[in-house]
C-alpha cells in the first residue's frame, strides 16, 4: 500500500500532465513492469486503469449519475447476492447507559495487522467490532502502536482492553478479504441519534459509487444539516465498514478523509474499478461492503 499511496501522491501532484507509467515507477524507485505487476497483485487491474478512477472528473461523473455503476454491473452480469452486495454488516447501537459510562464493565479485546490499505488497530467486544481504524504510517511501529491504543482507550475510557493480535486476525481479515461472506459481521456503534442516522446511511452507499456532503444529508432528510453530517463522519470509529471514505465535496474534489487524502482515494479507485471490473469477480471488501443492514 506504501507503494500504492507515493504513486498516488505523484499522479495528483502531476495531474494535469498526465504521467507515463515509466515516470510513476522511476518516482516510486522500480522498474515499470514491477509497478504493473504490483498493481495487479495488489487492485486486479492496470495501473493505467487504476488511475482513471483517481481522477476528479470521474468522481463528478459519479455526482451527476452520467452512469449508474450498479446498473452497469447489473448489465455486465457482474452483481448480485454475490457480488457486490455479499458482505452483510450487522449494527448494533449502544445502550444510553452505556454511552454515559464510557465502556465501564465492557472488556475491549484489540489487535494490529496489516492490510491492503495500511496497518490497522482493530477492537471487538462480545457484541461486535467497535473500533477500526489505520495506524499512522509516518511514526515508527512502536509509536504509532501507542497513539493507536490510547486513541482506542479515550474512546471507551473506562473499558478493560486486552491485546490478541491473532483473537482479532480473523476479523480483520474478513474486513478485506477477497472471499465473499455469508455471515453478517457485527459492529457495535456508539453514538448520538444523529450519527448513527448518518452511518447507517454510508452504509446504504453501494460500492463504486459517490456522494456528495448535501446528499448524504438529504437521504436522512435533513437537507441543511451538512456540517452536523461532516461532523458525524468525523467522529466515524469504523473505517471501511461504515464508508465515509464515499462521500465527495459537491465540485468532484476528494475531500477530507481522518485516515488520508490518499488512503480515500485509493479506497475509492480501487472500488470504482473492481464494480465495473470482470476480472474481479469477488473483490475486497473495501468493494463488497453493501446497504443491507440488520439493525437488532
Amino acid at each position: 500500500y506504501e507503494t500504492v499511496a507515493r504513486a498516488i501522491r505523484f499522479v495528483r501532484q502531476r495531474s494535469p500532465c498526465q504521467p507515463s507509467l515509466q515516470e510513476i515507477a522511476a518516482h516510486v524507485g522500480m522498474s515499470h513492469f514491477h509497478l504493473q505487476r504490483l498493481f495487479s497483485v495488489w487492485v486486479g487491474i492496470s495501473p493505467k486503469r487504476f488511475l482513471q478512477y483517481l481522477t476528479t472528473e470521474h468522481a463528478r461523473s459519479l455526482l451527476r449519475g452520467e452512469y449508474d455503476v450498479l446498473a452497469a454491473a447489473h448489465a455486465a452480469g457482474l452483481s448480485g447476492p454475490g457480488r457486490l452486495h455479499d458482505l452483510m454488516v450487522a449494527c448494533d447501537a449502544a445502550t444510553p447507559g452505556e454511552v454515559r459510562s464510557l465502556g465501564e464493565g465492557l472488556q475491549i479485546t484489540y489487535g494490529f495487522a496489516p492490510t491492503p490499505f495500511g496497518r490497522v488497530i482493530a477492537g471487538s467486544t462480545m457484541r461486535g467490532l467497535c473500533h477500526l481504524q489505520f495506524v499512522n504510517a509516518n511514526e515508527s511501529t512502536d509509536d504509532a502502536d501507542g497513539d493507536a491504543i490510547r486513541q482506542l482507550q479515550a474512546d471507551w475510557q473506562h473499558a478493560r482492553l486486552h491485546r490478541d493480535d491473532a483473537a482479532l486476525a480473523s476479523s480483520i481479515g474478513r474486513v478485506f478479504s477477497l472471499l465473499g461472506e455469508e455471515q453478517p459481521l457485527h459492529i457495535l456503534l456508539r453514538g448520538t441519534n444523529f450519527q448513527l442516522k448518518v452511518w447507517q446511511a454510508l452504509i446504504d452507499i453501494a460500492p463504486g459509487e459517490v456522494v456528495s456532503y448535501g446528499e448524504l444529508a438529504a437521504r436522512i432528510e435533513h437537507p441543511r444539516a451538512q456540517r452536523a453530517v461532516a461532523s458525524a463522519l468525523a467522529r466515524n470509529r469504523i473505517a471501511v465498514l461504515i464508508p465515509c471514505h464515499r462521500v465527495i465535496r459537491e465540485n468532484g474534489d476528494i475531500g477530507n478523509y481522518r485516515w488520508g487524502g490518499d488512503r480515500k482515494q485509493a479506497l475509492l479507485a480501487v472500488e470504482a474499478a473492481r464494480s465495473l471490473s470482470p476480472g474481479c469477480a469477488q473483490g475486497s471488501a473495501a468493494g463488497r461492503v453493501s446497504g443491507r443492514v440488520a439493525v437488532r
